[in-house]
């Protein structure tokens, strides 16, 4: 670990109480603008066993920043400090929008869990543009995953996701097309098989019409709250439609046995109650989809044993997020020094031998 990833985790640590008393969007904002003062990361966190290739892309180890903590891209230079191997950003939309009315962000303490509410808020596509493209010219440690939603009042939805294709994907390692969020009222519609059909044909055909560009890996971020014909249906679409990965899953609107008086709050849950319905629906893919196209797990991993179960399921890498607001941000680097020992301890010479290996 890094000396300033030390620093960072030990601050945390020390002033978590404090923060936990704080209004939880309040407080990630104070910590983006912490993290935005510290240099960039140059070198990954990486080796034999768990640099791995998904996509066509190399990625130092499969563990990765889910979108939602660094929305409009401020901070994805430092995160390779704490072990990141890679980062997506966002979800961005074609134009800045405020999001739900707060309070939107809960944290459920007592069930190491996180509400939200917040509806995509961000400072739009063309604010980051250039953070992103400044980020780029300096260097980045880490692929670069962008994420992109639409617009809550926007008259055409998919012709959101066709612009957004368009004016980033030229800038990222790979795209994410966000179809999953509950917070966003009509939004996980775009999962049926006909309405789905149409949005990838909408995003492949704005990368094509890009003059002198390469098409972009796209990636598929779906809901953990499906039935079995709505997964036969998305793995199909993502087939004929040469998807590059699904990334399972987005927070639920299921309410299991909660102990937090945040219980009740709207929108979609994430955290420890996520993880056994995270890693059923991951399976779920993986037998849907034969192993052939490659899955992203994310949803209640906050161990090192969590990250393992999802790499044998399927996962080719995974994403965390609500779990570092109780474990501090050098999470990742414990995952992933983690998974390289789990690794070893079975036989396997590269991480990507494990992927599947209980499935």
């Amino acid at each position: 670990m890094s000396l300033i990833a030390s620093l960072v985790d030990g601050a945390y640590a020390l002033a978590r109480p404090l923060i936990h008393k704080m209004d939880g969007e309040n407080a990630h904002n104070l910590t983006l603008d912490a993290l935005e003062k510290i240099p960039a990361a140059r070198t990954p966190l990486t080796s034999d066993v768990l640099a791995t290739k998904v996509a066509g892309l190399h990625f130092p180890n499969p563990v990765g920043l889910a979108p939602g903590f660094d929305k409009d891209a401020r901070v994805a230079h430092v995160m390779p400090h704490f072990g990141f191997g890679y980062v997506e950003v966002g979800t961005l939309t074609p134009l800045p929008q405020e999001g739900n009315p707060r309070p939107r962000l809960f944290r459920l303490v007592e069930d190491q869990a996180v509400i939200n509410r917040m509806g995509f808020n961000n400072g739009g596509q063309a604010a980051a543009l250039g953070r992103i493209a400044a980020l780029r010219a300096k260097g980045l440690a880490v692929p670069l995953g962008i994420n992109i939603g639409a617009n809550k009042d926007a008259a055409n939805r998919i012709d959101d996701y066709a612009k957004g294709t368009a004016a980033m994907a030229h800038l990222a390692d790979y795209l994410t097309v966000n179809i999953s969020s509950p917070n966003t009222p009509g939004l996980r519609a775009l999962q049926d098989r006909a309405s789905l059909e149409e949005l990838l044909d909408a995003v492949n055909g704005a990368q094509a019409d890009v003059a002198g560009t390469v098409p972009k890996p796209v990636f598929l971020k779906v809901a953990p709250d499906l039935e079995p014909a709505d997964i036969e249906d998305i793995v199909a679409v993502a087939q004929s439609r040469h998807l590059a990965a699904i990334i399972i899953s987005n927070t639920t609107i299921e309410r299991p046995a909660l102990a937090s008086s945040h219980a009740n709050e709207g929108g979609g849950l994430s955290g420890a109650p996520l993880r056994h319905l995270a890693l059923q629906r991951l399976k779920d893919f993986r037998r849907a989809s034969g192993g052939e196209i490659p899955l992203i797990a994310a949803g209640g991993i906050a161990h090192a044993d969590h990250a393992w179960d999802r790499i044998c399921a399927g996962a080719s890498l995974i994403q965390i997020y609500s779990a570092m607001v109780y474990e501090g941000p050098a999470l990742a680097h414990r995952i992933a020094k983690g998974l390289e020992y789990r690794a070893k301890q079975h036989g396997f010479a590269n991480i990507a031998d494990a992927v599947g290996s209980k499935a």
